[in-house]
């Protein structure tokens, strides 16, 4: 089932205004409006949360709007600017999916079917979308749902920052949703609501032939786009500056033999492009264009730079079956939409040395299937705190020669918290007797330390007298562990004295 996902900038103009030219712009504190010409009148085209506060609104008369709020601010709208903004906007989103489109004036639209896995899943791919627009100063909405027409309408008027329309819920979580989340011409929204609607449940709920009869059928088309009865195709954007190649067939095709063939002929084309520019592809999308004017794609993602014709041929074919052909594809497009610079490189250089193992090709594989994020491995970082001690970096990431200290054995296994556990033992510097972890008491046979490790006193002001004796211990079943104090088991200052578990030896 497809997923739709709707970001709305309820204040595009203004917020673009400031973020783009700071110091040409009135204060923050001050109330701002953009007006244009509406025929031979002065209107309020944009205004921020300021002016929308002391009770200003789009299409009201500039001349109003100044006579009610003194020393309002008053610029000339761009709307060419916004929606040249908006389109690049759009570009940039390409990093969450291949299927995006502006949705102007004042928002895009993204289509994820099947790439939001690779983003953490829905709820963290919406998180990180506010998150984003956020620290770039922007105000934003986002809903997703099954449709293009109920996540705009989730993102608009839901009254939520994050709006998750659940699968096959569409109409129940529109039912309550006023008339202009249908996206119909104001004329039509005032007649509707002079004859007694208010939401789009009170349409649904109505015979349609007598409103198509009196309204045209484009109340009809809104709906059936909404609930997903008839599909709204989505125009994606593209940057002329994008590495594409392009395939228009006289017949339509659909079996996953033939498009796996062009596949790899698309893969050959673009590879050729790449080398004459000295890139290498870190991201593809493969669109394929039905005869219903339907867009589908295949985004696959690289660890480094590739130019191996096999390796991405065989990554992009793996996801052929999560296409739908329909009554026939008619275009596929593949597109590098993230290139980095790749010159050549040496395999090895002679006929007898050793060609060194390259985990690449299976970090690729893994990483989308079940994406990017969730692939890592450990690198150390200098600190004495063990649990400061690793940090994650990508798969492939460059090895800086850096390595953990070997002085003292570390465990194998470092839980993800340390764990309380109750223990009966001498203070200040003997090991426990036995420990209670996880409901089983285990008795101590053989034990080692303390080692002494103290707190960052650099970071704050807490960790100047933080203490904690680790000490490797052994039970009767030869298991062992790594269990600290907390604190140096004299001065209370130094900890709360009790004890943790804090890792497993292999």
């Amino acid at each position: 089932m497809p997923r739709v996902v709707s970001l709305f900038l309820p204040r595009w103009p203004t917020d673009r205004l400031r973020r783009k030219s700071p110091g040409s712009v009135p204060p923050a504190e001050m109330p701002l409006v953009l007006v244009g010409r509406d025929g031979n009148r002065r209107v309020v085209t944009a205004a921020d949360r300021l002016a929308e506060d002391a009770g200003l609104h789009v299409g009201m008369p500039a001349t109003k709007a100044q006579a009610l709020v003194p020393g309002l601010a008053v610029l000339d709208a761009d709307p060419a600017g916004d929606a040249a903004a908006l389109e690049r906007l759009g570009v940039w989103a390409l990093r969450f999916s291949p299927m995006v489109a502006v949705d102007a004036p004042d928002g895009i639209v993204i289509d994820t079917t099947g790439a939001d896995h690779l983003h953490g899943g829905e709820e963290t791919m919406l998180r990180n979308l506010v998150d984003r627009f956020a620290s770039s100063g922007l105000e934003a909405r986002v809903a997703i749902a099954d449709t293009w027409g109920a996540a705009h309408a989730a993102a608009r008027f839901s009254g939520a920052a994050m709006a998750l329309v659940e699968k096959g819920e569409t109409r129940q979580a529109l039912a309550a949703l006023p008339l202009g989340a249908l996206r119909l011409e104001p004329r039509l929204r005032l007649d509707l609501t002079v004859l007694g609607f208010t939401t789009i449940g009170d349409l649904a709920a109505q015979p349609r032939a007598p409103l198509t009869l009196r309204f045209g059928p484009q109340l009809g088309r809104r709906l059936d786009q909404a609930f997903g009865a008839i599909p709204e195709p989505i125009d994606a954007v593209r940057s002329p500056d994008l590495v594409e190649v392009r395939r228009v067939f006289a017949e339509p095709i659909g079996a996953p033999e033939t498009i796996a063939r062009y596949t790899g002929k698309l893969v050959v084309a673009l590879v050729a492009e790449l080398e004459l520019r000295a890139l290498g592809a870190r991201r593809l999308d493969l669109l394929f264009g039905r005869v219903d004017n339907l867009w589908q794609a295949i985004r696959i993602g690289l660890a480094r730079p590739e130019r191996d014709v096999r390796r991405l041929t065989r990554l992009l074919c793996e996801r052929i079956e999560t296409i739908e052909p329909g009554f026939g594809i008619e275009v596929m497009t593949l597109t590098a939409t993230l290139a980095e610079p790749l010159g050549d490189r040496q395999v090895i250089s002679s006929l007898v040395e050793e060609p060194e193992a390259d985990v690449a090709s299976l970090v690729d594989l893994l990483a989308n299937r079940i994406g990017d994020r969730r692939l890592y491995r450990f690198a150390p970082r200098p600190s004495d705190v063990p649990e400061r001690s690793v940090t994650r970096v990508e798969p492939m990431s460059l090895d800086d020669g850096a390595s953990w200290d070997d002085h003292w054995p570390r465990p194998a296994r470092l839980l993800p918290r340390p764990e309380a556990v109750e223990t009966m033992a001498l203070l200040p510097d003997h090991p426990p007797v036995w420990f209670t972890w996880r409901g089983q008491r285990r008795r101590v046979r053989r034990a080692d330390g303390p080692e002494r490790v103290f707190g960052e006193w650099w970071k704050r002001e807490a960790e100047l007298a933080t203490v904690r004796d680790y000490f490797r211990v052994e039970d009767d079943a030869g298991e062992r562990y790594w269990i600290y104090r907390a604190g140096d088991g004299e001065h209370p200052e130094t900890g709360s004295h009790r004890w943790f578990l804090h890792g497993i030896f292999a």
